[in-house]
């Protein structure tokens, strides 16, 4: 080790002192690099701002008919438009396995500066949410805040018979949000 830095502080030429610190700086394990790639290249700019529950989950409209569990999450510019959308986690018909670290790798090469987290009930049944989802919004929400990438809301989407009474093929969407009904999360 005394070698290198006499190699380092000896007064060289430029080009011979650049070999000797690349040479110094070969580690002898793999170098890992990171970087963004974009799918479905088709699609243009400008993507629209969320402003509300509702915008998103029209956005993931295609969520409401997927026949097992899917979470995803919404990447937001500082001016909330979407730039990009990651499936996290692609389930069974009534769980999808979640953390953070899956959930926020995306966001943090993307350069986000939100997210908005959703994912589907497939089954029909009442959009009410789980213990565990109530605990996944909760670390998301705190992972977050430690990260820099706040998290905006977290939506259960489902699609339900108008009326249940009625055999009908008629349907329609239904949306839940943590940060609608339940606000204090976020206050922690």
């Amino acid at each position: 080790m005394k070698r290198e830095i006499e190699l380092i502080t000896e007064t060289k030429p430029k080009k011979r002192r650049a070999v000797q610190l690349s040479t110094l700086l070969d580690y002898q394990i793999p170098r890992l690099k990171l970087c963004l790639v974009k799918e479905d290249g088709n699609q243009k700019p400008p993507f629209p701002a969320i402003k509300s529950a509702v915008d998103a989950a029209n956005l993931l409209r295609p969520l409401h008919f997927a026949p097992e569990e899917h979470f995803v999450s919404l990447h937001l510019n500082t001016k909330f438009e979407v730039i990009g959308l990651h499936e996290v986690s692609h389930g069974t018909l009534s769980a999808s396995l979640v953390h953070p670290r899956e959930v926020f790798k995306a966001a943090l090469v993307a350069n986000s500066y939100a997210i908005l987290v959703c994912h589907n009930h497939p089954s029909g049944a009442r959009l009410a949410p789980s213990k565990e989802d109530f605990e996944t919004t909760k670390q998301l929400i705190a992972a977050g805040k430690v990260l820099g990438v706040s998290v905006l809301d977290h939506l259960i989407l489902g699609l339900t018979s108008r009326n249940k009474a009625e055999k009908s093929d008629r349907e329609h969407f239904e949306i839940f949000s943590f940060r609608e009904n339940h606000p204090e999360i976020w206050d922690c």
